[in-house]
């Protein structure tokens, strides 16, 4: 997958288009990931023990990972990024300003 849990994502396509939030679970499998305050749904929680709250509660739920893009910690801004040096030195770099995501 382009991105990782932690990574800053901004949401491309869909009800959230233009938001962005931080990565909580990547699932690279499904190739969906779980982002902060994005794709919120309400669920209705009951009470299971004694002095638990129920109600109404909202989750994150799921989208594709190619409907986010990365952005770059420097210049702010949505970006893909490229892969330099070799085995254990890999680094992936920002492909507007160059600097180490």
């Amino acid at each position: 997958m382009h991105v990782r849990k932690g990574d800053t994502v901004v949401v491309l396509s869909g009800g959230d288009k233009g938001k962005d939030g931080k990565i909580l679970s990547a699932d690279p499998n499904s190739g969906k990931l779980i982002i902060e305050g994005i794709s919120m749904a309400k669920r209705h929680k009951k009470p299971r023990k004694q002095g638990e709250p129920g109600g109404i509660i909202k989750i994150e739920t799921p989208i594709y990972a190619s409907k986010v893009m990365r952005v770059c910690p420097k210049c702010n801004k949505p970006t893909r990024h490229a892969v330099q040096g070799t085995g254990k030195d890999k680094v992936r770099v920002c492909k507007k300003c160059s600097a180490e995501i």
